[in-house]
C-alpha cells in the first residue's frame, strides 16, 4: 500500500510568539494575496512549481498556494451546457506530494418547478451555464483575477457561428476566517486562513447564476450555487397557496418555485479506480449514561451502484484503501449536505411511476453513486440517450462501484420576499467535501503542536 508522505513545512511568518502579531500578519497576506495585482514572486513559483504535474487539453492549469502552506492544482474549461468544469484536481498538503482528489467536478442539471405545476426548466440540458448564456466579467462581479477562454456564440461550436475569447473565469484568494485557535495558560496558537475561489456567472432566463467552488487550505472543496437577477414576470398570480404577494396589499402573488441543483462528482482519489463508497449513521440505543443518552455509530459499505437519503446523524465518505496516511489510515472524502430542501426530479418522478399514483412520490435522492461512464454527463434529460436517461437509469444495473461517480443533490425552495425586488438578493445552496484522514494530522500545524498525534501526553 501506499503512504501519503509526512514531510511538512512550516509556515514562514504566520506562527509569531504573539496571537496579535500572528493575526496582523496573516491579514496583511491576506490582503496581498486577495488584490488583483500581480502576484508576489513567492506566489508566482508556487504556481509554476504546482502546475507542473497537471496537463490540460484547454487553458493553462491552475495553481494556487494559500496560507496554509498547501497548493491547489487543477484544469478548467466551460463546456456549453454545463458550463464550468474543473478537471484534474490535487490537493498537495503543505510539505507534502500532491494527491490526486478528482477526475472531473461540475454541475449535472438545474431544475426549476413551478408550485402551480404550470412550468418547469432544465436549465442545463435546455440552455445551458456555457456559450452565450456565460457571461463575461468585469470588476464588480470579480476583484480578482479574470481568466479568458475561447467561447462560441452558438452551442458548442460544432454547428459554425463563431466565437471569442471572453473573461469568463474569475479566480480569487480570499480569507477564510480563523483556522484555528487553541489556548493555555501559557501560550495561543492562531492562525487564519485563506480560500482559492472560482466562480462564473451564467444567465439562464429571468435568472443569473452563479457556479462558484471554494477550495481551502485544509484540502475542503465547497460546492455552491448562486442564484439573482429577478422574478419571472410570467409567474404571477393571485393563489396564497402557491405564491407571496410582493406588490402592494394583497396583490402580485409570485409563484414559488424550486431550485433542484443535482452536482456530479468523479473521484479519483490517489489514483482513479478503486474507491470504496461508505455510509455512517449513528443513533441513540435508548440506554441512558450517567451524564447523557448512549449514542452508537459505524460505516456501511456501499458496494454498488444505487441512491441514498439523508438522515440525522448520516454522512457518506468516498475512500481508497490502497492509499494511507502516515498513521495508517485510508484516505477518505466526507460528503456534507448541509441545508438542503428534499426533492424529487420531475422526469425521476415520472420514471417511479409517481406522477399518477403509480408509484412512491417520494423517491428521491440526496446522493447517488455511479460506475463512470463518458456519456453518463446529467443526472436527468442525459443527451446520449444510449447509456440512460439519468441517474435513476444508470444506477438500476447495480454495477459495482470502483471508479466512483457522487450525483449530489441539493434543493432551495424559493418563496419571493418584497425584498426579491430588484434586482433579487443571492442565495445559495450548494455541499461540502472534506477530507478524512487525507493527512495524518491538520495541514498546517504550529510549531509547537507538531508531536501531537493520538491522544496527548498528560501535561499535569
Amino acid at each position: 500500500m501506499r503512504e501519503v508522505s509526512s514531510k511538512r513545512r512550516l509556515i514562514p511568518a504566520i506562527v509569531a510568539a504573539s496571537a496579535i502579531v500572528s493575526l496582523v500578519v496573516a491579514a496583511i497576506m491576506v490582503v496581498e494575496q486577495a488584490l488583483p495585482a500581480a502576484p508576489s514572486p513567492r506566489h508566482e513559483d508556487s504556481r509554476v512549481q504546482g502546475s507542473a504535474h497537471v496537463k490540460c487539453a484547454e487553458n493553462e492549469p491552475l495553481a494556487q498556494e494559500l496560507l496554509s502552506g498547501s497548493v491547489w492544482t487543477m484544469c478548467w474549461r466551460v463546456d456549453a451546457s454545463r458550463g464550468l468544469v474543473l478537471e484534474d484536481v490535487h490537493f498537495t498538503p503543505a510539505g507534502d506530494e500532491p494527491v490526486l482528489v478528482l477526475a472531473e467536478l461540475s454541475i449535472g442539471q438545474l431544475e426549476v418547478p413551478y408550485d402551480t405545476g404550470l412550468r418547469n426548466t432544465e436549465d442545463i440540458t435546455t440552455q445551458g451555464f456555457g456559450g452565450s448564456h456565460i457571461m463575461t466579467l468585469t470588476e464588480p462581479e470579480c476583484l480578482g483575477e479574470r481568466l479568458e477562454t475561447y467561447v462560441p456564440k452558438i452551442g458548442d461550436g460544432s454547428m459554425g457561428g463563431g466565437g471569442q475569447d471572453r473573461a469568463v473565469l474569475c479566480r480569487e484568494v480570499v480569507d477564510g476566517g480563523i483556522a484555528y485557535r487553541s489556548g493555555d495558560t501559557t501560550r495561543t496558537e492562531v492562525a487564519r486562513s485563506t480560500d482559492l475561489r472560482l466562480s462564473t456567472i451564467s444567465k439562464v432566463g429571468w435568472y443569473e447564476y452563479v457556479s462558484q467552488y471554494t477550495f481551502g487550505g485544509d484540502g475542503s472543496i465547497r460546492s455552491d450555487l448562486g442564484a439573482t437577477g429577478d422574478l419571472s414576470p410570467e409567474d404571477y398570480g393571485d393563489d396564497p397557496a402557491h405564491g407571496w404577494p410582493v406588490g402592494p396589499g394583497d396583490t402580485d402573488y409570485a409563484t414559488s418555485h424550486s431550485h433542484n441543483a443535482v452536482w456530479r462528482v468523479h473521484w479519483a482519489l490517489g489514483g482513479q479506480g478503486g474507491q470504496v463508497v461508505e455510509q455512517y449513521d449513528a443513533a441513540p440505543t435508548g440506554e441512558v449514561g450517567p451524564r447523557a443518552p448512549l449514542v452508537e455509530g459505524g460505516l456501511t459499505r456501499i458496494p454498488r451502484e444505487g441512491t441514498a437519503k439523508a438522515a440525522d446523524r448520516r454522512w457518506w465518505r468516498v475512500v481508497n484503501p490502497a492509499v494511507l496516511n502516515t498513521d495508517q489510515h485510508p484516505i477518505s472524502y466526507q460528503i456534507e449536505l448541509g441545508a438542503t430542501t428534499p426533492f424529487q426530479l420531475t422526469q425521476d418522478h415520472q420514471h417511479t411511476g409517481g406522477a399518477d399514483g403509480g408509484g412512491d412520490s417520494d423517491d428521491g435522492y440526496a446522493l447517488a453513486f455511479t460506475e463512470a461512464d463518458d456519456c453518463q454527463l446529467y443526472a436527468t434529460a442525459n443527451k446520449d440517450g444510449s447509456c440512460g436517461a439519468g441517474v435513476l437509469d444508470f444506477a438500476q444495473d447495480e454495477a459495482e462501484l470502483s471508479d466512483v461517480v457522487t450525483w449530489v443533490a441539493v434543493g432551495f425552495h424559493h418563496v419571493a420576499r418584497d425584498e426579491d425586488q430588484s434586482p433579487m438578493e443571492m442565495h445559495w445552496q450548494g455541499f461540502t467535501l472534506t477530507p478524512r484522514d487525507l493527512t495524518a494530522q491538520r495541514v498546517d500545524p504550529p510549531s509547537a503542536r507538531e508531536d501531537v498525534n493520538g491522544k496527548p501526553a498528560d501535561t499535569h
